[in-house]
Order: C-alpha cells, then sequence, then structure tokens
C-alpha cells in the first residue's frame, strides 16, 4: 500500500508539481493538500497521513508555528520542511519543534533522498 502524504503549500502549481513528483515514486500517494496552516492542521488531523510535506512561507501561520501543532497532534508523524528560504536561518527552529528534516526547494533529489528514509 503506497504511503500517504500530505502536502502544505500556497503556490498550487508546485502542489501540483510535488504531486506529480511523489506519485511517480510506486511508494506514495499524496491524500491532501492544505493552502495554509489553518487548512493543514484541520485537514491533516482528519487525513492521518504517513508523512507531512510543508513549505516555511504561509499565510496565517508559518512552517514553524503550524510544525509545533501537527507535531503536538501527529507526533509519529514525520514533518519535511520544504523551502526557498536559507535552510540554515530556521533549522534549528524546525528541529526544535520536531520537524525532521528541512529542505531547499532547489534540492528535489534532497528531498527524494529524505522520502526514501523516512518511508521504508
Amino acid at each position: 500500500m503506497p504511503q500517504q502524504i500530505f502536502i502544505m503549500d500556497n503556490d498550487e502549481d508546485l502542489r501540483r508539481m510535488l504531486r506529480w513528483f511523489l506519485e511517480s515514486r510506486t511508494m506514495c500517494e499524496v491524500c491532501g493538500e492544505a493552502v495554509n496552516g489553518v487548512d493543514a492542521i484541520e485537514k491533516a488531523r482528519a487525513l492521518n497521513p504517513d508523512l507531512i510535506l510543508m513549505d516555511y512561507s504561509m499565510p496565517a501561520m508559518n512552517g514553524i508555528e503550524t510544525g509545533a501543532v501537527l507535531k503536538a497532534m501527529l507526533p509519529q508523524v514525520p514533518v519535511i520542511l520544504f523551502t526557498s528560504q536559507d535552510t540554515s536561518a530556521i533549522e534549528s527552529a524546525a528541529i526544535s519543534v520536531g520537524i525532521r528534516a528541512v529542505v531547499p526547494k532547489t534540492d528535489i533529489g534532497r528531498l527524494a533522498g529524505h522520502l526514501e528514509i523516512l518511508l521504508c
């Protein structure tokens, strides 16, 4: 059975690209999408995904704030922050709330590596 992945990003084109990238792997299926942190919290609670992939820069709540709520709500679900921001500047804050990894949006190969590790 494919692993269920939840995507949070306010950029529709990026969500479409991520869905294609993730579902091109036989082990992955996108179970839902959200456009901001509030939306993500509601949907993730209902969907209980195997992994959450989210952006840092979001309306309403940023990725760190949303990640903290998601980790408290679903502590067993790994969260990856996929961002165009300077990853070194936000990595310690992300790790401190339980986010598993911070991956630059420019490094799809690194994202693939984290998926392999977390979903196998």
